[in-house]
C-alpha cells in the first residue's frame, strides 16, 4: 500500500491545491487520518486526537465553505496538531504531566487561535516531555515518542511529536516551542526545519506573567523553509496582551525568500574552540555542510565570542532555575503533587529556590554581555553558524546522555548546551539539515541572525535548501518501504 500523494505535498503546495477544488478537505483529512493510523502507533508522535468522524464533518464543513466561494485563510482545511504545552480550547492539554492529565481549556493559546482563524482543522496534539523539560520526548501520560528515521531513537524534544509527525508526513506543518533548543533539536534529529523566532515575534499566552518570561517562544516547523515562514507569518504579529511582542507586520513572512547571497560572510562558531564536548561525527558532518554555503557565494570562516562559556552555562542556569520555579513552585509546594514531578522538574524548582535576587540581577547582566558579545560579531558577519546538537539520536530508553565525547553530563540538560547561546541572546536561529552519519541518523546545522533579521535567517535557510534538499533526498526508510 503506497502513501497517499496528498501527504506528500507540501503546506503551501497542499493550501494551492485545496483552493484550486484540486481535491476536497475530506480528500485531505481522510488522507492524514489514513497516514496516522498506519505510522502514528509504531512513533507515538500524536496524542489526544479527536474522533474521525468529527474530524471528517469539519472538512466537509471547509469544502461547503468553498462550494461558496468561501476561505478562512491559507491553512483552509488543513490538518494541524498543537504542541501539548499550548491551550486548546476544548481539547484535552496535558503537558506531559498526570497533574494535567484531564485538563480541558476554555480558550486557544493566542497561537493556536491564530492558526484555527487561519482556516486549520485541530486534530490533537502532538507530544511533549513533562512541562517541555528536556529534550526527551515521554512522560508518564501518553509514554515516548520515537524517531521518524530509527524507532528505536529519541525524537528529541521538546517538539518531538510535531518533528516525528512532520517527518512522517502526519501532519503538513506544525507548531511547537523553544526555550532550550525545543524547535530546533527535535528537527536536527527528525531531519525538518524548525524556526526559533526572535525574541516577541509570536506572542506568548495568554499567561499570567508578561513581561519576564523571555526565554521560551512559538514558533513553526515544517517540511520546506517555505512552510516555516507561512506558519511564521500565521503565528506572529503584535498582540496588546503581550506588551513586548513585535508590531512589525507578519505579511513579509508570506513573501518570496528568494535571495542573493554572494558575498555575505558567516561566522563559524563550531563547538566554541573545543569547549562543548560532541559525539564522533557531529562536528565533522556539519563542517561537511560548510562548503555548501559557499556554493552559494558565501564567505566562512571560524570565529568566537569574547566570552566565557562557563560563565554563559552558569547564566543560563540562573535564568531556567528562576523561571521554572515561578512556572512550578505552587505544585511543588504541595507536598502530593510534588510527589508527581519528575525528577528534573523538581531539580530545577529547587534551584529557583536558593536563588536571590541579586542572583538573578547578576545573571541579567551576564545575558546582556553575551547578547553584546555576539552583536560584535555582527558587526563583521551577516549570520553565524553552529551545530544543532552534540550527540546523534540516542537509545530511547535512555532519559537524558550522560557522557558526551567522554565528557560527564552534570545535569540532564548539559548535553544540549550547544543551544543556549541563541536563546539568551534572543535572536533568531533556524536548524536546517545537514545530512546524516553512517547508521542513517540526522543531524542539523543552526543558522543565527541578528536580532529582528527573522526573514534574513529563514532566507538564507531557502537558498541552502534549494541547493542541498535533504528532506526530500532521503526521507525517513518506512516510507520509503511502503
Amino acid at each position: 500500500m503506497s502513501i497517499h500523494p496528498i501527504v506528500e505535498l507540501d503546506a503551501d503546495a497542499l493550501s494551492r491545491a485545496i483552493h484550486a477544488r484540486q481535491v476536497s478537505c475530506r480528500e485531505v483529512m481522510q488522507a492524514y487520518l489514513t497516514q496516522i493510523e498506519r505510522f502514528n502507533p509504531q512513533v507515538n508522535a500524536l496524542v489526544s486526537l479527536r474522533p474521525p468522524e468529527e474530524l471528517l464533518a469539519e472538512a466537509d464543513a471547509c469544502d461547503r465553505l468553498l462550494d461558496k466561494g468561501q476561505s478562512r485563510g491559507w491553512m483552509h482545511g488543513m490538518p494541524q496538531a498543537i504542541k501539548d504545552l499550548a491551550a486548546t480550547a476544548g481539547l484535552r492539554t496535558t503537558m506531559g504531566s498526570p497533574l494535567f492529565a484531564e485538563q480541558v481549556p476554555q480558550q486557544d493559546a493566542i497561537s493556536v487561535a491564530r492558526v484555527r482563524n487561519a482556516g486549520a482543522i485541530i486534530i490533537g496534539k502532538t507530544n511533549v516531555p513533562e512541562f517541555g523539560l528536556g529534550s526527551q520526548t515521554y512522560n508518564s501520560v501518553f509514554g515516548t515518542t520515537t524517531n521518524a528515521y530509527d524507532p528505536t531513537r529519541v525524537a528529541g524534544g521538546s517538539s518531538g511529536g510535531a518533528a516525528v509527525a512532520l517527518a512522517l508526513r502526519m501532519l503538513p506543518v506544525a507548531d511547537g516551542s523553544d526555550m532550550m533548543g525545543s524547535l530546533r533539536n527535535p528537527a536536527a534529529f527528525n531531519n525538518v526545519f524548525g524556526f526559533r523566532p526572535s525574541l516577541g515575534r509570536v506572542p506568548h499566552g495568554p499567561a499570567p506573567e508578561v513581561f519576564v518570561q523571555q526565554l521560551a517562544t512559538e514558533g513553526p516547523m515544517g517540511r520546506t523553509v517555505t512552510d516555516v515562514a507561512r506558519l511564521l507569518g500565521t503565528q506572529a504579529g503584535y498582540d496588546p496582551r503581550v506588551p513586548l511582542s513585535l508590531t512589525q507586520d507578519p505579511e513579509i513572512f508570506h513573501q518570496s525568500l528568494a535571495q542573493d547571497f554572494n558575498g555575505i560572510r558567516l561566522g563559524w562558531l563550531g563547538d566554541y574552540n573545543g569547549y562543548l564536548p560532541m559525539d564522533p561525527g557531529v562536528m565533522s558532518l556539519c563542517e561537511s555542510a560548510l562548503p555548501d554555503f559557499e556554493a552559494l557565494g558565501c564567505k566562512v570562516e571560524a570565529c568566537q565570542p569574547d566570552f566565557s562559556m562557563e560563565r554563559l552555562w552558569q547564566t543560563w542556569l540562573v535564568h531556567r532555575h528562576w523561571l521554572v520555579q515561578g512556572s512550578l513552585g505552587a505544585l511543588y509546594a504541595d507536598p502530593h503533587k510534588r510527589e508527581q514531578l519528575k525528577p528534573e522538574a523538581r531539580w530545577e524548582v529547587e534551584g529557583g529556590l536558593r536563588l536571590t535576587a541579586a542572583d538573578v540581577y547578576q545573571a541579567s547582566v551576564s545575558r546582556s554581555d553575551w547578547y553584546r558579545a555576539l552583536n560584535a560579531l555582527f558587526e563583521r558577519y551577516d549570520f553565524l553558524l553552529l551545530p544543532t546538537a552534540q550527540v546523534f539520536p540516542f537509545e530511547a530508553q535512555t532519559p537524558w546522555p550522560r557522557v558526551v565525547g567522554e565528557q560527564g553530563m552534570d545535569t540532564y540538560h548539559r548535553w544540549m548546551e550547544v543551544v543556549i547561546g541563541p536563546t539568551l541572546a534572543g535572536l533568531p536561529t533556524m536548524n536546517v539539515p545537514v545530512g546524516f552519519n553512517p547508521a542513517g541518523l540526522p543531524m542539523g546545522l543552526q543558522i543565527i541572525g541578528p536580532a529582528q533579521a527573522d526573514r534574513a535567517v529563514l532566507q538564507l535557510a531557502y537558498a541552502h535548501e534549494q541547493l542541498t534538499q535533504w528532506v526530500k533526498r532521503q526521507p525517513p526508510g518506512c516510507l520509503q518501504l511502503v
